[in-house]
């Protein structure tokens, strides 16, 4: 069996080889990018079965790279797992649930990266599922009549506004977490 590509974006040396030894030995391929841009471009050329991105990179931040991601669908096919040191100010910018990706705060230790990796995997099959019934949702919608389809599309320009400002409590929610966490530190 061919071993699995996983590619670790972060500039830390000290994690990219962390990780290399913590990994299964004989089982993967770790392809290394000290940052953003050149993690993006190892990303379009290598085609990793696994990313490990840092939320927190030079160039090109972690963040800017997940919504590159998750604007291909090729590339949000596959498995991420999101490192961070400093949980909170990335759950700013995306909030919890995480639900189509993992994420590993930092230090960890083997245990939890081969979890993390394990998590990682399981959701992206939850993504291609989701992802799966919506093509089909869609082909019924297309075959449906036209009046039937102004229909549709309203009903869909909704749930999308709605799900917008469901995602603005999330992340207001979140933030009142916080600070109520900080307040009772």
């Amino acid at each position: 069996m061919a071993n699995r590509t996983i590619l670790v974006i972060d500039d830390s040396m000290v994690i990219r080889r962390t990780v290399k030894d913590m990994l299964p030995p004989g089982k993967f391929d770790v392809v290394e990018a000290k940052d953003g841009l050149q993690g993006m471009e190892l990303l379009k050329s290598n085609n990793p079965d696994m990313i490990m991105l840092d939320f927190f990179l030079p160039k090109m931040s972690g963040w800017d790279v997940y919504q590159e991601i998750q604007k291909n669908p090729q590339l949000r096919a596959i498995p991420l797992l999101l490192m961070s040191g400093r949980k909170d100010e990335v759950t700013d910018k995306i909030p919890e649930p995480f639900e189509y990706f993992a994420f590993l705060e930092k230090p960890f230790d083997q245990k939890q990266l081969v979890q993390g990796i394990r998590d990682a995997m399981e959701r992206s099959k939850k993504l291609a599922q989701m992802l799966q019934q919506s093509a089909s949702k869609q082909t019924t919608t297309a075959v449906a009549s036209s009046g039937d389809s102004a229909n549709v599309a309203k009903l869909n320009a909704r749930i999308a506004h709605l799900e917008g400002e469901v995602d603005k409590l999330k992340k207001q929610m979140n933030q009142l977490v916080g600070f109520i966490k900080k307040k009772l530190q």
